[in-house]
């Protein structure tokens, strides 16, 4: 059996990879297993050639020049900044030859082979699933359909976010909070991340069998001067090479030695710029020296950049207070224009109400009016007609009666009547006169008092005993 060193001596000269530690960080990671690690290298590289040719866009396409920076804007005066290196999509691994090939073709058939047998068996898994699944929901067994928490999905993270989130966490566990502040996304999200806040990228590869490592993570990164200087002033990007990103980024940016920091931002023509490069152990003063240069040299750009963002922001959030302002003006001077509206709309409706009075008032005097004048004038019929009936007043005789007649208002008025005339022809004598408005009265005698009534009308003077002489006067009904 082939042992470890002739395994890591084959790896090294397939892959072409001269640094022993990582090369043994990637047999460990595949189990010492030289085929699937060789299969996995040669997949990764050959993915990311595919990938920027293809210009794809999606989580795994994140090495240092891809088609993911398509939606990553470059910065001004980025040129002079990024001399030192910036790498483009060629440059990060040339597409296999021939002689790869040939050496390589066992290996992918073997993979293939695997490949198909997997995905055989995941599809059988699958089916067997869905169909228990369905007969587990037809006996009620199965998850919930109103919204209850077994029947609510689950919020899936990327694959780079994951890993991410999983070294952050490991991190911390290991070497405690006071290191710098991870994002918990993918690369290229976090690219977007400092280039949204205009700061510079902070990338930490981490090897956990590296002998250096514990020591660099402890005594260096999570210095609390070197901590917080990178917390502010860089966005930090950490990856293990055993995940899929970390080591994917490790071959992208051409690490050789470890403990390895790089510094990146985003560049033009779909570049992404290395500024600097820290491989191997360094000191807290070495590493906070080197970021401090970095920081210095890019401040030519990122701090214009900065102001100028800033100041887009102040022009911004300045348009949006003019804008709110005009628009509260507009709603203040709309509001008044109803308001001016409503009143005069109230006023016309008051004047056309009180014309409305007016008019029904005059109507109703109109009316009354008339009706005052044809009562008079039914009055003054009345009191001819009543006249008339009367006829001629007799002259004095032995069967001529006297009648004095006085009124509520003091007037008086005398009559000679026969004396057979009805006590209805006294009645029809007072209504013949002007002197009394009211139509309900009764003609009554003092002494005795005696009311001749309806009942009496039909009597005759002589035989209510008011002959030859009476006195009566007018008691109106109240």
């Amino acid at each position: 059996m082939v042992d470890f060193a002739d395994k890591l001596a084959y790896f090294q000269a397939v892959t072409g990879l001269d640094d022993h530690d990582l090369c043994t960080e990637i047999l460990a990671a595949h189990g010492w297993d030289l085929e699937l690690a060789i299969s996995a290298f040669t997949s990764t590289n050959s993915a990311s050639i595919n990938n920027s040719n293809d210009n794809i866009n999606n989580d795994d396409h994140y090495i240092v020049g891809s088609s993911g920076q398509s939606n990553v804007e470059s910065w001004e005066g980025i040129d002079n900044l990024t001399q030192r290196e910036s790498v483009p999509v060629s440059d990060v691994a040339a597409p296999p030859g021939l002689a790869w090939k040939l050496i390589t073709l066992p290996f992918s058939v073997i993979s293939g082979s695997f490949g198909l047998i997997s995905g055989a068996i995941g599809l059988g898994m699958w089916v067997a699933g869905g169909v228990l699944s369905h007969s587990l929901g037809l006996l009620g067994w199965g998850p919930g359909r109103n919204g209850d928490a077994s029947s609510s999905p689950l919020v899936s993270l990327s694959v780079s976010a994951s890993e991410a989130a999983q070294f952050v966490a490991a991190f911390e566990r290991d070497f405690g909070t006071t290191g710098p502040n991870f994002v918990t996304e993918g690369f290229m999200d976090a690219l977007q991340r400092s280039r949204q806040e205009f700061k510079l990228l902070f990338v930490y590869l981490h090897s956990p069998d590296h002998p250096d490592t514990p020591l660099f993570c402890a005594q260096s990164l999570c210095s609390e001067v070197v901590a917080a200087f990178i917390n502010e002033n860089f966005v930090s990007w950490g990856g293990s090479i055993r995940a899929s990103e970390g080591f994917k980024m490790s071959n992208s940016l051409k690490a050789s030695r470890f403990p390895f920091c790089a510094v990146v931002m985003a560049a033009t023509n779909q570049r992404i710029a290395l500024l600097q490069q820290i491989e191997g152990p360094k000191s807290p003063e070495e590493l906070l020296t080197i970021l401090q240069r970095v920081v210095e040299e890019s401040a030519s750009v990122l701090v214009p950049a900065r102001l100028d963002a800033e100041e887009r922001r102040n022009n911004l959030r300045l348009r949006e207070e003019q804008d709110a302002a005009y628009r509260e003006a507009l709603e203040a001077d709309q509001a008044r224009e109803r308001q001016r509206k409503e009143e005069q709309k109230q006023l016309e409706r008051e004047a056309a109400e009180a014309e409305r009075k007016r008019n029904e008032e005059e109507k109703a005097q109109e009316r009354a009016a008339r009706e005052a004048a044809e009562k008079e004038a039914a009055l003054a019929q009345r009191r001819q007609e009543k006249a008339i009936s009367l006829g001629d007043e007799p002259v004095k005789g032995p069967n001529v009666t006297q009648v004095l007649v006085r009124f509520p208002t003091g007037e008086r008025k005398e009559r000679r009547f026969y004396s057979t005339a009805t006590i209805q022809s006294l009645y029809d004598f007072v209504d013949s006169l002007d002197c009394l408005n009211a139509e309900n009265y009764c003609l009554v005698s003092n002494f005795p008092r005696v009311v001749y009534g309806p009942e009496k009308h039909s009597m005759s003077l002589k035989e209510a005993g008011l002959h030859p002489q009476a006195s009566l006067f007018v008691e109106v009904d109240s």
